[in-house]
This record gives structure tokens, C-alpha cells and sequence, in this order.
């Protein structure tokens, strides 16, 4: 019997990402909590924007989340996004965010803001508005919003910006990302 000796090197391996994909409100316990982990690992830790995440606008934010999992079981959070509505017809959407593992997936970001949209349009908006980190803008134009004012927020440059709801949803609702990115590309 001969002597083999085998290594593994981390490096050598890509880290694993799920293979299947859903956008939807968050509704299970552990939906909401992996969504406030997600901001508060993305404004809080990594970003250092916010010293607390959460604000009073959670307390009315319906909380939409990209899930990852395989064999049609989702089982993380890897994007966050939260709509409310401040006032009748006006809704504004906030604290989009994708995991860093994810975010070269490149339609998690577009599913969120599409979510986030369509469904306030259903809930009667009449306006959606985001304050945008300025390095967004350009992303945000590609999906049909319109900058209204350039703002200073946390000591950082951010961008009020408005969706052109007719143009949403922008691509289906509630159907896997996997498929959308193998379409995509046929």
C-alpha cells in the first residue's frame, strides 16, 4: 500500500453560494432576524454608517428579503430592502443591502428595488422615493429613477431619487433568480 499524501488549500475552492434564488416580504421569525443581521452586518459593521440599524421606520417597514437555498428549500438572507409609507400614495423604500458573497450575482440588487416597488404600487402608491448613497446613482438611473436632489446624510453624499413607477415591475415577481440569470444569457 503506498503512502498518498493529500492537501487542501482554502484558496483553491470559491466560497459556496446557494443556487437558487427568491425575492419575497419577510414572513418566517428566522426571515426577520437573518434581515436585521444582514443591515446591521452591512451599515453598521462593514460600512460604519450606523451605530443602531434599526429606527422608527421599522416599526411600519415591510421587510423584503432574497433568500437563498437549494432543492427549493431556502435556508439565509443574502439582500434586504424595507418599504413604508410615511404619508398616503407617498412610500419610500430603504437599507438595501446584498451579502458580500452575493453581490456579483448581479440581480439580487434589481429583484429587491423591483419588489420593493411593484409591491408598493400595489398597496397604492403614488410616489416610491430612496435616499441613495451617492456611488448608487448611476446603478438606480439603470433602473429607471430620476435623482431629485443631491443630500449630505451621516457626513456621507447620498442621492433623494425617484422610481418611474409605470416602468414596474421592471421583470418578474416571485419566480427563482436562477432562472432569470440562465435566460439572461441564452
Amino acid at each position: 500500500m503506498s503512502n498518498s499524501a493529500f492537501a487542501l488549500v482554502d484558496s483553491t475552492f470559491e466560497p459556496f453560494r446557494a443556487g437558487e434564488l427568491w425575492v419575497k416580504p419577510a414572513s418566517e421569525h428566522w426571515e426577520k432576524q437573518a434581515y436585521f443581521a444582514l443591515r446591521r452586518s452591512v451599515f453598521s459593521d462593514e460600512q460604519q454608517l450606523l451605530v443602531q440599524d434599526k429606527d422608527s421606520h421599522d416599526f411600519q417597514a415591510i421587510a423584503i428579503v432574497a433568500l437563498a437555498g437549494n432543492c427549493g428549500i431556502a435556508d439565509q438572507v443574502v439582500g434586504a430592502v424595507r418599504i413604508y409609507q410615511p404619508e398616503p400614495g407617498l412610500w419610500f423604500g430603504g437599507r438595501l443591502c446584498v451579502a458580500a458573497a452575493y453581490r456579483r450575482h448581479s440581480m439580487i440588487g434589481k429583484a429587491l428595488v423591483n419588489e420593493a416597488v411593484s409591491r408598493a404600487k400595489e398597496l397604492g402608491c403614488e410616489v416610491f422615493r430612496a435616499t441613495v448613497q451617492a456611488q448608487n446613482e448611476v446603478y438606480f438611473h439603470g433602473l429607471r429613477w430620476q435623482t431629485l436632489e443631491k443630500l449630505e446624510l451621516l457626513g456621507q453624499p447620498h442621492c433623494l431619487m425617484q422610481a418611474d413607477l409605470p416602468s414596474y415591475p421592471l421583470m418578474p415577481r416571485q419566480v427563482s433568480l436562477r432562472a432569470l440569470k440562465v435566460a439572461r444569457h441564452d
